[in-house]
């Protein structure tokens, strides 16, 4: 394959070490300066330029965005995706993710946990911001900063007050978080690639040092994640919607916090820390990806006349619980069962003895006519209910 890399410090550890194991695996990969680009958008023909020179027969694109240029960034990452090029990180994505207000407002919306924030302009609703969040002492965050920098601990609420004043007056967004004091100076940052966190370390501050990361002195171990961190870990990459991602977990007592969901996570920390080969993992994802891309079921299954797919929770369905897959009407009715989503664990093409269970999810391809018969009687009149009410 060929493969761009978008990164503006072609020597820097992470772009080398992703060169490195393109190079390895076989592949052309060639480094670009993100911001020596030329975008040209005209019907049917989207192009790209790079100093002058039409950009042609790329497989894949590894964006590695800076913050400090994401505008441009993006503009470009979207043009190779209008151009049918693979991105390792959707444009989408990575937007989502640098915006710490609209990642944590998305993964507010699912089973995750993160620490109680809060948001606000109105200098009258700063106190009562801080003490919805759990009161002082309260961690304020500037929306767009990174390593570290724009995050700051506020003891009182005298001095938070102080702080968000000062950064409102210089047009600055800010956030209000929970601080979690049993995490002080300490957090745990896992990488995903696809559907797996293939390596993971905490991080500990120095001395007085609240901060953890690796770019402000932090010390690293290897540790292997507890099940309910790496769930979290990859849930919460999914939910951004990154294949490839850096999660900062913080250690609380009530489980996994997620503080952030990086789209361009630092390889040397982890994979100094881990000896993990993450490079190559990255690469081999991409592989796996542009050889077998991503399908969306949903809209590929109903291009067969009369069948399409159906996902619902087994409860109340005494033809179904308890009993293995052969003995079920499902059999009999020729519907496949693609997987079974059972306590977050996901049961691919299950077999015909494996018995469902109360609270199974299965998503099931067959006839429509038979998927809707086995539906849950209660949605039905659910939706009859609400018909009525409007």
């Amino acid at each position: 394959m060929k493969i761009a890399i978008l990164s503006r410090q072609p020597d820097c550890y992470s772009t080398r070490r992703l060169r490195e194991a393109a190079l390895k695996r076989g592949h052309k990969p060639i480094v670009f300066d993100t911001l020596k680009f030329s975008i040209v958008v005209e019907r049917e023909n989207p192009k790209l330029f790079y100093q002058n020179k039409k950009l042609a027969g790329f497989h894949a694109v590894i964006p590695r965005i800076g913050a400090s240029i994401t505008f441009f960034g993006l503009a470009v990452l979207r043009q190779f995706e209008q151009m049918g090029i693979f991105a390792a990180n959707e444009s989408i994505a990575i937007a989502r993710s640098r915006d710490k207000l609209r990642a944590t407002q998305i993964l507010s919306r699912h089973d995750i946990g993160i620490p109680p924030t809060a948001f606000v302009r109105d200098k009258q609703e700063v106190l009562p911001a801080i003490e919805r969040v759990g009161g002082a002492p309260v961690i304020i965050k500037v929306l767009e900063g990174t390593q570290g920098v724009g995050v700051i601990l506020a003891e009182t609420v005298k001095i938070a007050s102080a702080i968000i004043e000062t950064l409102q007056s210089a047009r600055q967004n800010v956030l209000i978080q929970k601080f979690i004091k049993e995490s002080k100076g300490k957090d745990i940052r896992a990488i995903v690639v696809g559907d797996r966190a293939v390596a993971a370390m905490r991080r500990t501050a120095i001395g007085d040092e609240f901060r953890s990361n690796v770019h402000r002195g932090g010390k690293t171990e290897t540790i292997t994640l507890d099940p309910a961190f790496e769930h979290t870990a990859i849930r919460a990459a999914q939910i951004i919607g990154l294949r490839i991602a850096g999660v900062d977990m913080l250690e609380s007592d009530e489980g996994p916090q997620v503080m952030e969901v990086n789209s361009s996570p630092g390889l040397e920390g982890i994979e100094t820390a881990t000896k993990m080969d993450i490079a190559d993992a990255i690469i081999e994802e991409i592989e796996h990806q542009v050889l077998f891309p991503d399908v969306d079921l949903r809209q590929r299954l109903r291009l067969a006349a009369g069948y399409g797919i159906a996902e619902f929770v087994v409860h109340a369905m005494p033809a179904l619980e308890g009993k293995a897959l052969r003995d079920t009407p499902l059999h009999e009715h020729t519907i496949r069962v693609i997987h079974i989503t059972r306590n977050k664990r996901i049961i691919p093409n299950p077999k015909g003895d494996e018995v469902i269970e109360t609270g199974d999810e299965l998503l099931c391809y067959g006839e429509l006519q038979e998927l809707r018969a086995l539906m849950p009687e209660r949605k039905m009149e659910r939706r009859k209910m609400r018909r009525k009410a409007v």
